[in-house]
């Protein structure tokens, strides 16, 4: 393993453990809205789709670590969005 594709996982994985915790954190405890435990876990779904399909899928020049770290903060506002709809 490179210390580069270390640095890189990395990042992808404090930006979907800031999103698991914000969304427990900040609208579960602080703000009172209730978080089903999927949409809790949504931001770590999609790093393990990171994991699991790094450097081995069809993406090409889509496959960034910058990517997928703002498709975890997408998926995590989606979730959090979700939670205070219902």
């Amino acid at each position: 393993m490179d210390l580069s594709d270390a640095r890189e996982d990395l990042a992808v994985a404090a930006a979907a453990a800031l999103g698991a915790l914000a969304l427990t954190l900040g609208l579960d405890l602080l703000a009172g809205v209730s978080v089903s435990t999927p949409a809790r876990l949504a931001p770590v779904v999609v790093y393990f789709a990171y994991l699991f399909t790094r450097k081995g899928g069809p993406y090409g020049s889509f496959d960034t670590p910058r990517n997928w770290t703002v498709l975890v903060v997408v998926v995590t506002v989606a979730a959090a969005g979700y939670a205070i709809a219902t």
